[in-house]
């Protein structure tokens, strides 16, 4: 054997990675704003600060898609994963104010084959530039032995940057204030464990089936995009109405609005303000999920929150509606912790602290 087949013997074929990674060059310049400094190839990426911040606060986040993934391999269709990633980072570091400057992916497999390859990373990068956010660079691993022959594990890490006097951080957050809800496309990128096993193991669907009472397939819910917030809510950053975003994700509603409400308060989630997806309420009937641990585990329809002073709060919600955001009264901030759920149409006694 030659010294030049070893590593391919070893399960590495370098001149196949090299033949699957042709052409996610062009992808990655596409991103390019104009604070990329550095080109293709470069051990590190360069990003100049925007220079029309007075005090940059640089704030970074990284995620994953979870066994989202699992149902992208079953489909065959690594297309939209990417952009959920983009998407649910972009979300993360919005919340505190941020919009993003860079981002870096991550990817490893067992073998990394041209089309998957390429389909995943065309998605990060059209999401990247849908969200004005620069591809600045980032690791494909091939470990056969380590990822499974055909799995893909996909991460993603991203800063962005906000001036320090406008940073959401919820100390402007009071008793009283008004929680707008936006709606979410489905599950995003959070309980997938769970709607796979419901779906799958215990109902006996696969991706072409039906959802129960719906026109609606398995794969169509499941690979429903994870929506990106930035551009509806841009233009509010830095609005003195805005005192809080909490992006719902992996805890829901349940452990993601404390997150952003400082001590001594907690939410008041109005259960008739917003109508739950249809997907949500399959799994729950599929899998005999009660309702605390649905709301804890799955966004229920509720993508992202804002808390909001209550005088012109609903002005702010025709805003959001004016230029296409389907936003709606969710609850309020109240003396307490935690989040409470209450009832439609009941009184106070009827709610359900979870």
């Amino acid at each position: 054997m030659k010294n030049a087949d070893a590593y391919r013997a070893a399960g590495v074929d370098l001149a196949a990675q090299d033949r699957a990674l042709a052409g996610i060059g062009d992808l990655v310049k596409s991103t390019f704003t104009e604070g990329v400094l550095s080109g293709l190839g470069a051990f590190g990426g360069l990003f100049a600060l925007p220079g029309s911040m007075r005090e940059p606060v640089l704030v970074a986040s990284a995620d994953g898609v979870g066994t989202k993934l699992a149902v992208a391999r079953m489909a065959g269709d690594f297309s939209t994963v990417g952009a959920d990633l983009v998407n649910h980072c972009v979300n993360d570091i919005l919340v505190q104010g941020a919009v993003p400057l860079f981002f870096l992916d991550y990817v490893g497999a067992g073998q990394l084959d041209a089309e998957p390859m390429t389909a995943l990373l065309r998605g990060v990068a059209d999401a990247c530039v849908d969200n004005g956010c620069a591809l600045l660079g980032g690791e494909t691993a091939e470990m056969p032995g380590f990822y499974q022959p055909g799995d893909y594990e996909l991460v993603g890490f991203i800063v962005g940057a906000v001036e320090r006097g406008a940073i959401l951080d919820g100390s402007a957050v009071r008793a009283g204030d008004l929680l707008i809800g936006l709606p979410s496309a489905g599950l995003h990128t959070n309980g997938f464990s769970l709607a796979r096993r419901a779906f799958f193991d215990l109902a006996g669907l696969d991706l072409r089936s039906r959802l129960p009472d719906s026109s609606r397939t398995v794969r169509e819910v499941l690979l429903a995009p994870h929506l990106s917030y930035l551009n509806l809510l841009r233009p509010l950053l830095g609005d003195t109405r805005l005192h809080a975003l909490a992006h719902i994700t992996g805890g829901g509603l349940t452990d993601n609005l404390p997150r952003v409400l400082p001590d001594g308060l907690g939410a008041v989630v109005e259960l008739g303000g917003w109508r739950v997806p249809e997907e949500f309420t399959a799994i729950g009937r599929l899998a005999h999920v009660d309702s605390e641990e649905m709301y804890r585990v799955f966004n229920m329809g509720v993508g992202m929150v804002l808390v909001t002073d209550p005088v012109g709060a609903a002005d702010l919600v025709a805003e959001l509606r004016g230029v296409g955001g389907m936003a709606f009264l969710l609850g309020s901030v109240a003396p307490g912790e935690g989040v409470t759920y209450r009832e439609p149409e009941q009184g106070d006694d009827s709610s359900v602290p979870l």
